[in-house]
């Protein structure tokens, strides 16, 4: 792949037939994935470094990004994960007191491959009729219909793996960001995070409520889990279907044994579904956006909040352990849910809403609040 800075010619390709023309200030080359439409206004750069997007070609439905350019801050991940970029306008400035790098710099620096200037409502409507369908972004000299098809096959095909995407660390260590202070509470958790690509946005929250972290990955055992002596355990988000990461569904379906707080978040949401029994069933063009209304089911409490996910628990096996606390209200579909003899629950969507509003923070003092009081409990 070759470095670009000047606009050239750019087709994206969808597994359906249809062709896009567009042009590219990006990287050569050709990159072929799933797509999935994002509907933020703001906060491009965090979707973007959002692990749980790992392989997939992200559509902006907001038809200008690059306003605001980048910086270090708003990153959740130490890169891009996303394998390609899908935008109607990039902006060629930027106003932002904290911007240290423009858009356009910085695509090019972490060698994403990137088509702007089609008509991305089109192809919106296209996924939202037909559903979700894979794609292939070529750029100018490698534009050939005949080998998309081939890369788009091949994506697909991979897919089908059954093989964990997780995207988080690979070793047991403690995480720590210096200088985040400590507030709300003085106690001192540990949390032990199964980590399948988190946002760093939720590892800050739960230090400034007073938690020591330790990361572990996502095939850890549970005896291991155990012997960490955790305060409570968080089932992060992350990439992938669900149901391939078999050997986490085993060792929390074990953890639930014994009292330890859980809580899921997006892919921990499912996971914890599937180790109580649950199945999981494929939307037909998943969630993914930070302006989704989702109601408390008891409350009928409101909270606007951030998505992204292509899986959702079947309302149909819902477990007699199993309460449904929150759904969304744009399909009804399944949002949150708790145990009726466990202290654990879990949330569909992304409560550190980065980018988005911080309405359903609340989750992070329910977690807080079963950890302590576990620990009053066996004081």
């Amino acid at each position: 792949m070759q470095e670009k800075i000047l606009s050239i010619k750019a087709k994206l390709i969808l597994e359906k037939g249809i062709i896009f023309t567009g042009k590219t200030i990006g990287i050569e080359g050709e990159i072929a994935g799933e797509i999935v439409f994002n509907t933020a206004m703001t906060g491009y750069q965090e979707i973007l470094t959002d692990p749980s997007y790992h392989s997939q070609i992200i559509s902006f439905t907001c038809p200008h990004i690059g306003n605001v350019g980048t910086n270090k801050k708003d990153e959740e991940s130490n890169k891009i994960h996303a394998s390609g970029i899908i935008i109607k306008s990039i902006s060629t400035i930027n106003s932002n007191l904290y911007s240290t790098q423009d858009f356009s710099q910085y695509i090019i620096k972490n060698k994403i491959i990137v088509i702007s200037e089609i008509d991305t409502r089109k192809l919106t409507r296209i996924l939202r009729e037909q559903g979700s369908q894979y794609g292939c972004i070529q750029t100018n000299r490698y534009i050939n219909k005949k080998n998309a098809f081939k890369k788009i096959k091949s994506a697909k095909e991979k897919s089908k793996k059954n093989v964990p995407m997780s995207q988080g660390t690979k070793i047991i260590h403690i995480w720590d960001i210096k200088k985040t202070k400590t507030t709300q509470i003085k106690k001192i958790f540990h949390v032990v995070v199964y980590d399948f690509g988190i946002k760093t946005s939720i590892l800050k929250i739960l230090q400034k409520k007073g938690c020591k972290i330790t990361l572990v990955p996502f095939d850890t055992s549970a005896k291991t889990i155990l012997s960490l002596h955790p305060s409570g355990i968080l089932l992060s988000n992350g990439p992938g279907d669900p149901r391939s990461y078999l050997v986490s569904i085993k060792n929390v379906k074990k953890l639930l044994n014994y009292s330890v707080p859980i809580f899921g978040i997006c892919l921990g949401h499912q996971i914890l579904a599937l180790s109580l029994g649950s199945k999981i069933i494929k939307m037909k063009f998943g969630h993914h956006g930070s302006n989704h209304p989702v109601q408390n089911v008891s409350t009928k409490k409101v909270f606007i909040t951030s998505q992204n996910h292509n899986f959702t628990i079947d309302p149909d096996t819902i477990k007699k352990n199993m309460l449904i606390t929150h759904i969304s209200l744009f399909d009804k579909t399944i949002q949150g849910i708790s145990l009726k003899n466990h202290p654990s629950f879990s949330f569909q969507g992304h409560p550190e809403s980065h980018p988005g509003t911080n309405d359903i923070q609340e989750l992070f003092n329910i977690f807080i609040n079963n950890m302590l009081n576990r620990e009053n409990l066996y004081a």
